[in-house]
């Protein structure tokens, strides 16, 4: 608490750059004594803190010391302040705002080259799912919640471990008590989430944080000629080298962990890309125009 208190008085004296005894008494809710004691831990730890009496007096910090010096350089600091804003957009943990504030008291370029949104479609429902995950993981209470998933949704309960951000979505790991082993829940799946009673916390298996692994085997292989105009498509999620042009168009060859995603994806392209393999998907994919065919030759 001391020292939260005598970070507190720096960052006051370094934006403000004049303060006085009763000022931070009443701020941090102490006495002028504890504040007095506080001020001589400050200069005994090496920063020049300056006193004056009468008018105009009170408590600075010795014109001309930079502080910033000593912890950060200027691109480190510009890290560190996106990388919390980044957090703060989807998020309003305590200690955030210190945080910001505390960090805008050095010297930084007005100018930020690195801006972080994770905000997303339906921001406030994410933000506050992420604080009832968030507030569950902290004080170790099971989470229970409405899950959707390819074969319908279910009520699944779980002790929550980990909130992770990865492949443009937002998931939370935990010990799923259904199914007695560790899952990764996509939040955008994940909704009416609800604290429960407090569960001793488990040893974590190294393997289940290494968060590749969900993605490691990918059993299905899909190859598909794809229309010139679909691209930058290609190249946006899988990157140029995902394809090789040929006189037909753009030759797409990879494989995909869930058949059902595979083709999901392959029918967002419509009739501009044709399946090459696998032979089911290519029965899917006719079966799936015939239908469609029979509903609209009501029209």
């Amino acid at each position: 608490m001391k020292m939260d208190r005598l970070v507190g008085i720096l960052t006051l004296l370094l934006q403000q750059g004049k303060t006085t005894a009763p000022v931070l008494a009443k701020r941090f809710e102490v006495s002028r004594r504890t504040i007095n004691r506080d001020i001589e831990t400050l200069c005994r730890a090496g920063i020049p803190i300056v006193t004056t009496q009468g008018f105009d007096g009170g408590i600075s910090i010795a014109k001309g010391y930079r502080l910033d010096t000593l912890f950060f350089t200027t691109e480190e600091l510009q890290t560190l302040l996106a990388g919390v804003k980044g957090i703060c957009s989807i998020s309003k943990a305590p200690g955030q705002s210190s945080i910001l504030e505390k960090i805008s008291c050095w010297r930084l370029p007005d100018e930020e080259i690195v801006l972080i949104d994770l905000a997303a479609f339906g921001q406030k429902d994410l933000a506050c799912k992420i604080e009832i995950i968030r507030k569950a993981i902290q004080n170790r209470h099971l989470l229970s919640f409405r899950y959707y998933y390819q074969k319908g949704d279910c009520r699944r309960t779980i002790e929550p471990y980990r909130l992770v951000f990865r492949w443009s979505s937002w998931y939370v790991l935990g010990y799923c008590q259904d199914r007695k082993g560790f899952r990764l829940f996509k939040l955008c799946r994940l909704w009416e989430p609800e604290s429960g009673p407090s569960f001793l916390a488990r040893d974590i298996p190294l393997q289940e944080v290494l968060f590749d692994r969900y993605f490691d085997t990918a059993p299905f292989r899909l190859e598909a000629m794809f229309s010139a105009q679909d691209e930058y498509r290609l190249v946006e999620e899988y990157e140029p080298s995902c394809y090789s042009r040929t006189k037909d168009g753009l030759f797409f060859a990879r494989c995909f962990t869930s058949y059902g995603n595979m083709r999901e994806w392959v029918q967002s392209f419509g009739d501009r890309v044709e399946v090459l393999s696998p032979e089911q998907l290519r029965m899917d994919l006719r079966q799936q125009a015939e239908n469609i065919l029979k509903k609209y030759s009501k029209v």
